[in-house]
């Protein structure tokens, strides 16, 4: 499909968020879900590293790792 520039829509928004990129066109309402998406990959974060220190953990305790 080829680029009409008497086309009558915006160009498509990419979905998700680039750490850095422009904020300056955002609505207050998008700024909002950003941040909501955000904290929600934050929490999903933790969670993830949570469950890795814990596996950490249960293997260093079985190994003795971290003892003399």
């Amino acid at each position: 499909m080829a680029f009409d520039p008497f086309a009558e829509d915006p160009p498509a928004r990419r979905g998700g968020h680039e750490i850095g990129q422009d904020l300056s066109l955002l609505s207050i309402d998008e700024i909002d879900e950003r941040v909501g998406m955000l904290e929600r990959e934050i929490a999903r974060l933790k969670d993830a590293r949570s469950g890795k220190q814990r596996s950490l953990d249960a293997a260093s305790a079985f190994f003795n790792l971290g003892s003399a």
